[in-house]
């Protein structure tokens, strides 16, 4: 299955259809580059990309 990434939050997913971090449906295969945050709160990235959990996050979504 390919990996997902969510429109609204930039996580990147790799099951199901709906983003488990913000519930949005709109979610593309069609991305380019990615970033690990291991933690939201002390990383200047995650704070760019308003990452709240940490995860797989999608620098670029087409």
């Amino acid at each position: 299955m390919t990996e997902k990434a969510c429109r609204a939050c930039h996580l990147i997913i790799s099951e199901g259809n709906v983003c488990p971090n913000c519930h949005s449906t709109e979610l593309s295969e069609r991305w380019d580059s990615y970033v690990l945050i291991f933690d939201p709160e002390k990383s200047e990235v995650g704070k760019k990309l308003n990452a709240k959990v940490a995860g797989k996050y999608a620098v670029r979504i087409r």
